[in-house]
C-alpha cells in the first residue's frame, strides 16, 4: 500500500512524497533512512478512489468464465484486455499480462498492485497457486462477494424506506414553520384575545423567520454544509456507530453482523487453503478497533496451542450457537464450512430481525411525522377556533 508523508527535508523545506510500504511504521522508517524528518503519515486516498473504479468482482467473474471455457490464463486476460473500453481496467489487465509473460505467478502481478486487488483475493489466489485450483478459488471469490452484495442490499433495503419517510416528514415540518406560519403570523397581529400560549410561542417563531428570513436562510445552509462535512470524517463515523452499538437491542445485532462478516470471510480463507493464523491476521481489518484487539488476544491462544473456539469464545468473537457449532467443525476437520454456515445462520437471523423491525419502525415513525404535523397545524388554527368562541 502507498502512504503520502510530509517531512522536513536537511535545509528545513516542507516536502510530500509518496512511498510504497507494508504499513506506516515501514514508511517513516523509509523516509527517515533518507535523512528526512517525518511530520505527519497516512494513506493515500487515491488508492481507495482506484480500488472502487476497478470492478474487481466483474474481473473475476469473466476471467473464471473464460477459465472454464477452455482458455489459459494469458489468453483470457487477453480477451478482456481487447474487449475492455475503460482506460484504467485496460491499463490494470496489461500489467498483469506483462508480469505473467515475465514469468511470474498471477498472485505476483497482483500484489503489485494492492491498489486495485484486495488482500483477500490476492491470498486466495497464492493460495491456489499451490494447488492448481484457480477456478475454484475465483468462484470462492464471486460467491463470498455476492454473499456480501445480497446483504448489504437487504441492510439497504430495509433503512431506505424509513430514511424517505424521515425526510419527507421533516421537509413537510420545515415548510410549515419557515413559510406556512410567517403568513399565519400576519394574520393574527391585530387580535386583541389572549393567545394559547403555544400558539403564542409558534406566531413568535413566525414573526422571528419573517424579520430574519436571510440571516436564517444562510445559517440552514451553513447548517448542512456541517452536517455533510462532519459526516465524512472517519472519526465521527466511529463514535456514531459506538453509540449505535450502546442502543439496546440494536447494538447486539450489529455485533452479530459483524461476527457473521468475519466468519464468512475467514471460512472463505481457510476453504482456499490458506492457515487459520493467516487467514485471521487477514481479515482484522474488517472489525472495529475493540473487536480487533479481542483478536489479537485470540490470534496469541491460538499460537499458543489453544482451540479457535475456546479462543473466540474466551474473547467475546462468538456467539453460544458460533461456539458449538465451531467446536463439531474442529471434531470433523472442516473448520472453514463450518464457519460459512455460521455466518449463514446469523445472516437469516438478522433479516428475520429487519423484517420485524422494519414493519415496527414504518408505522411509529408515521405516527411521530404525523403527530408533529398535525400539532403545528392545530397550533395555528387554534386562534381561529378561540375566536370563533369568543364571537357567539
Amino acid at each position: 500500500m502507498q502512504f503520502r508523508i510530509r517531512a522536513l527535508d536537511l535545509s528545513n523545506r516542507i516536502t510530500q512524497i509518496q512511498v510504497e510500504a507494508s504499513d506506516e511504521a515501514s514508511a517513516r522508517a523509509q523516509v527517515q533512512a533518507d535523512g528526512l524528518t517525518v511530520l505527519s503519515a497516512s494513506r493515500a486516498r487515491t488508492l481507495t478512489l482506484t480500488r472502487q473504479r476497478f470492478p474487481v468482482l466483474l474481473f473475476c467473474q469473466e476471467l473464471l468464465a473464460l477459465l472454464r471455457s477452455g482458455l489459459s490464463l494469458v489468453e483470457g486476460l487477453e480477451v478482456m484486455a481487447e474487449k475492455e473500453g475503460r482506460t484504467l481496467s485496460r491499463t490494470v489487465l496489461s500489467s498483469l499480462i506483462d508480469a505473467l509473460r515475465q514469468g511470474k505467478t498471477l498472485s505476483m502481478a497482483m500484489s503489485s498492485q494492492t491498489e486495485v486487488f484486495p488482500d483477500l483475493l490476492v491470498a486466495m489466489i497464492r493460495a491456489s497457486e499451490r494447488t492448481s485450483d484457480l477456478d475454484q478459488a475465483l468462484e470462492r471469490f464471486v460467491a463470498y462477494s455476492e454473499q456480501l452484495d445480497t446483504l448489504r442490499g437487504k441492510l439497504v433495503s430495509a433503512a431506505t424506506y424509513p430514511v424517505i419517510l424521515l425526510g419527507v416528514g421533516s421537509l413537510v415540518v420545515l415548510f410549515l414553520l419557515v413559510f406556512v406560519v410567517p403568513e399565519f403570523s400576519k394574520v393574527y397581529e391585530d387580535i386583541s384575545t389572549d393567545l394559547p400560549l403555544a400558539s403564542q410561542w409558534l406566531l413568535a417563531w413566525g414573526k422571528f423567520v419573517k424579520a430574519h428570513s436571510m440571516l436564517l436562510g444562510v445559517g440552514l445552509v451553513a447548517f448542512i454544509a456541517g452536517v455533510v462535512w462532519v459526516s465524512s470524517q472517519a472519526a465521527f463515523r466511529q463514535q456514531l456507530m459506538a453509540q449505535f452499538e450502546r442502543m439496546p437491542g440494536v447494538g447486539s445485532r450489529m455485533r452479530v453482523f459483524r461476527l457473521a462478516r468475519f466468519f464468512r470471510t475467514v471460512g472463505m480463507l481457510l476453504r482456499g487453503g490458506i492457515p487459520v493464523v493467516q487467514s485471521l491476521e487477514l481479515v482484522r481489518e474488517l472489525l472495529p478497533l475493540p473487536m480487533q484487539q479481542s483478536l489479537s488476544r485470540a490470534l496469541l491462544s491460538i499460537r499458543e496451542g489453544r482451540a479457535a473456539s475456546d479462543a473466540f469464545t474466551d474473547v467475546g468473537l462468538s456467539t453460544a450457537v458460533a461456539s458449538r457449532m465451531l467446536r463439531v467443525g474442529e471434531r470433523a476437520g472442516n473448520l472453514g464450512d463450518m464457519m460459512e454456515r455460521i455466518a449463514a445462520f446469523h445472516d437469516e437471523e438478522l433479516t428475520r430481525w429487519l423484517d420485524s423491525a422494519t414493519r415496527l419502525f414504518g408505522p411509529l415513525l408515521m405516527l411521530v411525522i404525523g403527530l408533529a404535523i398535525g400539532g403545528v397545524v392545530v397550533l395555528m388554527y387554534l386562534p381561529i377556533f378561540q375566536l370563533a368562541e369568543s364571537l357567539q
